[in-house]
């Protein structure tokens, strides 16, 4: 094992320069030499990468997004993009490729292996947590630290006008960010999808639900966390469903891409930390074709064929919610 390069790809996650640090650093205790691919898998096709050396990740473990850049690449999607990328690895003298990103860079990293016979790893960096095989993702719980401090500011507002806020989050498909920040920030309410049986049942559950506590005056403000993609309506939509069913005045705040950014919190420096080592000793190991991951605070290594979405009606995240006994009317 002579070189090494390293690509983030995907939307850009916190804790993603603290991996970058982590395989660098160990790699270059290996004598690899290693590279950084600039933007994504667009940078491998173009071969466009940078040299990466102690002074080159000395302090980057604290920085949010990615030194090397991210991107979506429409090229890896076509028929001839992995082969493209299988021989611009080549030309660049590659021996192993280590992919931080989500599950779509993983099929990439698939795809690639049908045409090359180097080592390829993955390191699960997303904030959305919908990774099949790892507890956790790299970029999950700064992104529901955001969310908790803009939640617990909108709260402040919600006080002083008595009003219902719909507060949405991402998490593309996933409810993880929806339900940790909800819980942690003491919202009213939780909506994603992962809960929702029947839609219209749902809403009319919601609805009476907040018209019961309303009566009630059981709090002066209702904060309702939404996951993106829950509903069939938007969250403007629902936000003027609710205003006709509750007769409350009902505002919207969408984070957005604040969730993306920002400086990691501890848990995902450390965690990057132990994936980034994972996968280089994985590297060293002949391993190939697998992503590094936590399972029960134990390493697990996982085949990119299996890394789609988690348990795809999220059972951990149901017993979650079923464990605190919330309330999801």
């Amino acid at each position: 094992m002579k070189r090494l390069a390293i690509l983030t790809s995907g939307g850009d996650a916190p804790g993603m320069n603290a991996a970058i640090r982590a395989i660098t650093l160990r790699a270059l205790q290996e004598d690899i030499e290693v590279i950084g691919v600039i933007g994504g898998y667009n940078g491998l096709l173009s071969q466009e990468y940078i040299q990466l050396t102690n002074a080159t990740v000395d302090d980057i473990i604290g920085l949010g997004g990615t030194i090397l850049k991210s991107a979506r690449c429409r090229q890896m999607k076509e028929e001839h993009g992995p082969l493209l990328a299988a021989k611009a690895l080549d030309a660049m003298d590659v021996d192993a490729l280590i992919v931080i990103g989500g599950d779509g860079s993983f099929r990439g990293c698939s795809a690639i292996l049908n045409h090359w016979q180097g080592n390829i790893i993955g390191v699960p960096g997303t904030i959305d947590n919908d990774i099949n095989g790892t507890d956790q993702t790299i970029g999950f719980w700064t992104a529901v630290d955001t969310a908790v401090e803009c939640i617990d500011k909108i709260r402040d507002t919600a006080n002083a006008f008595e009003r219902l806020f719909i507060v949405e989050v991402m998490g593309r498909d996933c409810g993880f960010i929806a339900v940790e920040s909800a819980v942690a920030s003491g919202a009213e309410h939780i909506i994603c999808k992962e809960i929702i049986s029947n839609e219209s049942e749902f809403l009319e559950n919601l609805v009476q639900g907040l018209n019961s506590a309303i009566t009630a005056h059981r709090t002066t403000s209702y904060v309702i966390v939404v996951a993106e993609n829950s509903l069939s309506k938007t969250a403007q939509e629902l936000s003027h469903y609710l205003e006709q069913h509750t007769n409350t005045d009902c505002k919207v705040a969408i984070l957005g891409y604040l969730q993306r950014g920002g400086s990691p919190v501890a848990s995902d420096r450390v965690l990057a930390t132990k994936l980034g080592v994972a996968a280089i000793n994985t590297v060293l190991s002949r391993n190939s074709g697998v992503m590094v991951g936590t399972e029960h605070d134990q390493i697990s290594y996982t085949p990119f064929s299996q890394t789609s979405y988690k348990n795809t009606s999220n059972q951990a995240l149901i017993r979650r919610l079923n464990d605190l006994n919330f309330n999801l009317s």
